[in-house]
Order: structure tokens, then sequence, then C-alpha cells
């Protein structure tokens, strides 16, 4: 299942607008910086178009979150396996939103799980677009459980060319343990990313 209810929608910006102005006060006077947001999925709709309308809406609430002190990020997101005909699906896309919005404010969400899935080359995308990333999720390929060796993606490098960039945020460890001793394995990913 996609985020069918996100910002390529005119018809939902005066709603998400309106919801997100509360959230980006919760977020502030909760001491965050980062608030998580959506393209909604393409249902048809072009990709240009949907920058176009999703710049449209998020401009509407940028100001806002400026005076805020809180950066929006749109979290990318596969469409091949978890999140069918999600619009933000490649770097290359957030990137170019993040153009058209055109403030340190609204950033990506680098899911690495779902982006080894969509383009893979996670550490050249990475270090080529850092100034577009504010937050990173872990996860393994395939199957989006423990970062370790049973999986195709070799964390130490990634998190040392996360490091290399200058990045000072959290990398949220976001998978799902198929041990039974899920904080043990969460122990180990934060033990992996630890570089």
């Amino acid at each position: 299942m996609g985020h069918p209810r996100g910002w390529n929608r005119k018809e939902h910006h005066a709603g998400l607008g309106e919801y997100y102005r509360d959230l980006i006060d919760k977020t502030s006077a909760a001491g965050f910086t980062n608030l998580i947001c959506f393209s909604g999925n393409r249902d048809g709709l072009s990709d240009e178009q949907g920058i176009i309308n999703c710049a449209e809406g998020l401009k509407q609430i940028i100001g806002y979150a400026e005076k805020k002190k809180v950066t929006l990020v749109m979290e990318l997101l596969n469409s091949k396996v978890n999140h069918a005909d999600y619009q933000c699906d490649h770097t290359a896309w957030g990137v170019e939103l993040c153009k058209a919005v055109g403030s340190d404010r609204f950033k990506l969400l680098y899911d690495i799980y779902h982006m080894q899935i969509m383009e893979g080359d996670v550490i050249r995308t990475i270090k080529d677009n850092q100034q577009y990333i504010a937050h990173y999720h872990t996860g393994g390929v395939p199957g989006r459980n423990e970062i370790d060796e049973t999986q195709e993606l070799y964390y130490p490098a990634i998190i040392q060319a996360v490091v290399e960039t200058g990045f000072k945020g959290f990398v949220a460890q976001e998978f799902v343990p198929k041990r039974a001793d899920k904080l043990a394995s969460l122990r180990q990913g934060v033990q992996i990313c630890d570089v």
C-alpha cells in the first residue's frame, strides 16, 4: 500500500496545509527539527506534473516551517515491492522537487532500503545529493530485516559515506527483526552504524 493522500494532488493541499501547520507546531514544541511528508501515489499523474503540484502545495506552508525551524522531509519509498504507484520513488525526482520548492527547510528522507530496491548505487547517490538529504532510514535488502551480513547492502561503508558528507543528524533503524531477540537485532544495527 502506498500513501495515496499526498502533496501531488491539488485537492489535498488545503487539508494537508492545515494538518501540517499543526504538526509543525507540535514538532517545534517537542524540540524536533524534521517532519516527514509524502508525495502521494501517481494514479496516472506524470512525474513532471507531480513535482509541479507538490511544489505548489508545499510552498503554501514552507514559510511557516522556516519560521518554526522545522524541516519537511519527503520520504523516498519504493514503488516496486512495498508502496505500489508511490510517486517520490527515485532520488532524482525528489531532488527536482527540492529545487522547485527552493527552501533549506524542505529536503528528502533517504530510505536506504527503499532506494536500494529502486535504483541501487546508494553510496554515490548519497554523496552526489547530500545537500538535499535531511534524514536516513536503514533496512536490509531483501526483506527489510536486519542490516547484517544476511543481506546485500554493506552498511559500514554506506554509513561511512554518510559521515563523510558532514551529516550530523540521526540515522533511524527501520527494519523488521527476524530474530526472537529484537533488542539484540537493534543493538547489532546500532553497532554496525557506529563508524
